[in-house]
């Protein structure tokens, strides 16, 4: 029986190293890539390894003063995105959660009706509103649009669903209030869902690319994704070059990962209970 369960997780090992492969293959690819030369990239007959590791276009992609700019710009506004992401959903989360107020059902079906609504059908109302407002070529318009979300919203809410009600009428008992439960209680539990859902904001502001380019012609607020496009429209040539600024453009999404990882896990276990 002890053999047995060692063959099954010897297994159970390989086809995880397995499958691990394949996913992380494309950007193992891209950061060897970045160590070829400008023809070497696309040669035929395909090469996986370089003929000759070359250090000179990451040193040259760290060098131009425009990628290390979009790289602190985009990563700046993907945090600042991600904790107000946090703040918005969270507190919402617990209001439709705990809280009883008139039309609570109608306005909680309202809310997640526009998860049911494609981004794309609302791009150009969602342009016409921010220009209205004067918010293009600011970092107002690349934040602000996005951080309500329906699906993070339902997400933590099915959280706090199962949050012990206990604890809550003791603190009320006590004489706290909904403000200090909320963020005495509710929030630090809430860490693992908070990694979760911070992670996926964080994500889908760093990889944005439509919405950028419509809002976005100023410089100094270039996103990485608009700075990659950019470079490949006009040094397209340069293959290796691209390999290299898209690798180091994945490294900060990695680095998260690596350091939050024991909490994604633990956030994709305890998040969907209800």
């Amino acid at each position: 029986m002890q053999k047995r369960g060692s063959i099954q997780s010897g297994l159970l090992t390989i086809v995880g190293g397995l499958v691990a492969f394949v996913a992380l293959f494309p950007l193992i690819w891209v950061v060897i890539a970045g160590f070829k030369g400008k023809t070497e990239v696309l040669a035929t007959p395909f090469r996986f390894f370089p003929k000759q590791w070359l250090t000179e276009n990451y040193a040259e992609i760290l060098g131009d003063p425009l990628f290390s700019r979009a790289m602190l710009v985009t990563f700046g506004g993907a945090v600042l995105f991600a904790v107000l992401t946090l703040l918005i959903n969270s507190s919402a989360a617990y209001v439709f959660a705990r809280l009883e107020f008139r039309f609570k059902k109608i306005l909680w079906v309202y809310v997640i009706m526009t998860m049911f609504v494609p981004a794309m059908s609302i791009l150009l109302t969602s342009f016409i509103v921010v220009n209205k407002l004067g918010m293009l070529d600011t970092l107002a318009v690349l934040v602000l649009p996005g951080i309500a979300s329906a699906g993070q919203m339902f997400f933590i809410r099915q959280f706090y669903l199962n949050i012990p009600l206990a604890l809550e009428e003791a603190a009320l008992i006590d004489g706290a209030g909904r403000f200090r439960i909320f963020t005495s209680i509710f929030i630090p539990m809430s860490f693992p869902v908070f990694v979760i859902v911070g992670i996926g904001a964080y994500l889908g502001y760093w990889n944005s690319f439509v919405w950028p380019t419509m809002t976005i012609t100023n410089p100094d607020l270039t996103q990485i994704m608009q700075y990659l496009y950019n470079f490949r429209s006009e040094r397209g040539s340069e293959m290796g070059l691209l390999m290299a600024g898209t690798g180091l453009a994945a490294a900060p999404t990695l680095i998260l990962f690596l350091i939050f990882q024991r909490y994604i896990i633990k956030g994709i276990k305890i998040s969907g209970l209800k």
